[in-house]
């Protein structure tokens, strides 16, 4: 193997020629003490234009200089041979086609064997010469005052040369680089990357450019700077490989300004992806969870989201510097279930933290709490307890944040995060990406909570409102169910009732008020009530539904649907009026489960139409089953279809009536369909003395 920095030998052990000489194109002409002409290079013929027949012993002052300059030459050639010092100059020479040429000459006496003297004579092109020394000036001049890193690397991939640019980047002088690889030199960098992608460029020739690459160097060792590294290979002018050429150019600016883009990036994707997310429902617990999906682990590879207990009662809490923090834990979210989540509370429990707790200070204080370098006396300020504290301390936690969840101007609890996997602490940055995600999340939280409440209250009225009803009146057994729409709805108007008449009769009814919430629950309390006054009167159905109607249309735009029966079991019938409702079905032995035909008239409050009485028979063992819209209709399917599925239910043999309103609202009240369902199932029985 060839020296390192030496270009390669040829086969036969020769060092090849470095091919200067042939960008230079030297002629050598070799004159006797008369000054003819004895030797004559191809080069020389190039460069006079006289072919080595036509100079071989002539006078070469008369074939190669200038008239005007014949006797200068003549005496300085004398000179030279008696002598024998050197001389150099220019002189314009004569071509044999006539033109000039200003030639360098190098002249230097030379003696044989025998002790004969001869004058050897080299010349060059001076045009050539000068381009030469341009060149080689310009690029000194380029790498010592470039602002750019540059170096050349022999093939051995050991530093030739330094520039003061790289100097001063590497913070190393240019002699301890010389003859040193980068690794040696730099061993903070990703030197295997950058020496593998120079030896790809000595072996392919193809050059690499604008290589990204990043650590740090005795220049700054506290700080990581980036730089673009380009490479290239050298030749000669024979195409022997030389080595690399490498310009490092240090972009750390650009790349922390790029980093810096991209995290701003990132906070707006993180941020409309928390628009997207959180608050699609109006359950609070969900919409907890959805703020701390968003949060892990775009933000931490830990988040919890706890309100104050107080808030989420719906009272407004202040906290003094002495009080505790009562907090109901709502969400908690992990990369990895066995780190701090044993430590977390869990979702649904009620936890009373110190006033030193830094989640306190956050709810008390209404502004955010950062650690970004995390102490074990900060853990016992951050967990619930000791033992929390030291499985936070065993869940490798390093970093802190928390941050208040504020709507409407107050605040409601934290968004609680930390880091464990994650090696970069919380920084400003990350506190800004939180605070939004905080401010964003806490008015979808504040709504859930409100709804929550108004929901609850709503159900609770409802549910006061709807009646306990023996399950056996004079000639009827009876099951009842009342079913609240989805968690993501509100509470709405459906009711049923089973009111006692005289002479063992018992009125059934089942309505929906349209609309939702309070104002909806407020209006059937109101119209059950009226069906109950107007029920002990015993009107007939139809007339009962003409007064429900007028009393409807003085509510404030109220409609409403219902069917009112009245079963008389001596009779063996029941007499039914219709105001909109779907019809109820009729289920007997040994026969097919129908809906009963009835008209099906105009919801109340709609008025000007009458309503009609139809008397149906009801034997022993027959049933009745009465049921609002919520449980046949979705947004899937055809009503029609789903009528015949309640039939066939109806039609499986055997079953009390409570296993029935189970089976009937397991089947077919559907999760996305977001309606409340009253359902009333009569079976006729023989009353007693008959």
């Amino acid at each position: 193997m060839s020296a390192a920095g030496s270009p390669p030998a040829g086969g036969d052990g020769a060092v090849r020629p470095s091919g200067l000489l042939d960008v230079l194109r030297v002629a050598s002409v070799v004159l006797d003490t008369e000054g003819r002409v004895v030797l004559w290079s191809p080069q020389a013929e190039e460069l006079f234009g006289y072919s080595a027949r036509e100079a071989l012993g002539q006078y070469a002052a008369r074939i190669m200089v200038h008239e005007e300059h014949l006797d200068l030459v003549v005496k300085l050639f004398a000179d030279v041979m008696r002598t024998g010092l050197s001389w150099a100059g220019a002189f314009p020479i004569r071509r044999r086609d006539g033109g000039t040429r200003l030639v360098e000459f190098r002249n230097m006496r030379l003696l044989d064997a025998r002790g004969n003297v001869y004058a050897l004579g080299l010349a060059v092109d001076q045009s050539t010469v000068r381009r030469l020394e341009q060149d080689v000036a310009l690029s000194t001049r380029i790498v010592a005052q470039s602002p750019i890193g540059l170096a050349v690397l022999d093939i051995g991939l050991r530093y030739v040369s330094v520039n003061p640019a790289l100097e001063q980047i590497n913070g190393i002088p240019a002699a301890q680089h010389l003859g040193r690889t980068m690794r040696e030199v730099l061993p903070h960098l990703d030197a295997d990357t950058i020496e593998g992608a120079a030896r790809q460029v000595l072996d392919t020739g193809r050059p690499l450019i604008d290589r990204f690459t990043s650590g740090r160097t005795p220049a700054d060792p506290d700080e990581d700077h980036a730089w673009s590294v380009s490479l290239y290979r050298l030749e000669n002018a024979l195409g022997t490989v030389l080595g690399v050429a490498v310009s490092v150019v240090d972009i750390t600016e650009q790349y922390r300004a790029n980093a810096e883009a991209e995290r701003a990036r990132r906070r707006l994707a993180v941020i409309a992806d928390a628009s997207a997310r959180i608050g699609t429902t109006l359950e609070l617990d969900h919409t907890a969870g959805e703020l701390a999906d968003v949060a892990v682990p775009e933000l931490a590879d830990a988040a919890a989201v706890d309100l104050l207990d107080a808030v989420v009662r719906g009272r407004r809490s202040t906290l003094g510097p002495t009080e505790p923090a009562v907090m109901r834990a709502l969400a908690v979210r992990s990369v990895d279930a066995a780190d701090v989540l044993p430590a977390a509370d869990p979702p649904g429990t009620v936890t009373q933290y110190a006033p030193d707790r830094l989640i306190t200070e956050c709810v008390r204080t209404g502004r955010p709490v950062m650690v970004p370098q995390v102490k074990d006396e900060d853990l016992a300020r951050i967990a619930r307890s000791p033992e929390a504290a030291a499985l936070l301390a065993r869940a490798g936690v390093h970093s802190y944040l928390a941050v208040p969840l504020i709507a409407r101007g107050e605040v409601l609890g934290a968004l609680d995060l930390t880091r464990t996997r994650t090696p970069r602490p919380f920084d400003e940055d990350d506190l800004l990406l939180a605070r939004e995600l905080a401010s964003r999340a806490a008015v979808q939280i504040d709504n859930a909570r409100w709804y929550q409440n108004a929901r609850d209250t709503a159900l609770t009225l409802q549910r006061s409102l709807l009646p306990s009803h023996p399950s056996m009146t004079g000639g009827l057994e009876v099951a009842s169910r009342y079913q609240p729409a989805g968690t993501t709805s509100e509470v709405g108007g459906d009711w049923f009732d089973v009111i006692p008449l005289g002479g063992d009769r018992t009125a059934l009814v089942v309505g929906d008020v349209m609309g939702s919430g309070i104002p909806a629950a407020a209006a059937m309390g109101r119209l059950r009530t009226a069906t109950h006054t107007l029920a002990s009167l015993g009107l007939d159905p139809a007339v009962l539904l003409d007064h429900l109607d007028r009393i409807t249309g003085g509510l404030d735009q109220v409609i409403a649907t219902c069917v009112y029966a009245v079963h008389d079991p001596r009779e063996r019938q029941c007499v039914i009026a219709n105001a909109g409702h779907l019809p109820p079905a009729r289920v007997r032995t040994g026969r097919v489960s129908e809906l009963l035909d009835l008209p099906t008239g105009v919801p109340l409050g709609v008025g000007g139409v009458a309503f009609s009485t139809t008397t149906v028979e009801l034997e022993p063992g027959d049933r009745l089953v009465f049921y609002t819209d919520g449980l046949v209709e979705t947004r899937r399917h055809p009503l029609d279809e789903r009528l015949d599925r309640l039939l066939a239910l109806l039609d499986q043999p055997g079953g009390s009536l409570e296993e029935v309103c189970d089976l009937l609202l397991r089947t077919l009240h559907e999760p996305d369909n977001f309606d409340d369902v009253a359902l009333l199932i009569a079976r006729a029985t023989t009353p007693p003395g008959t």
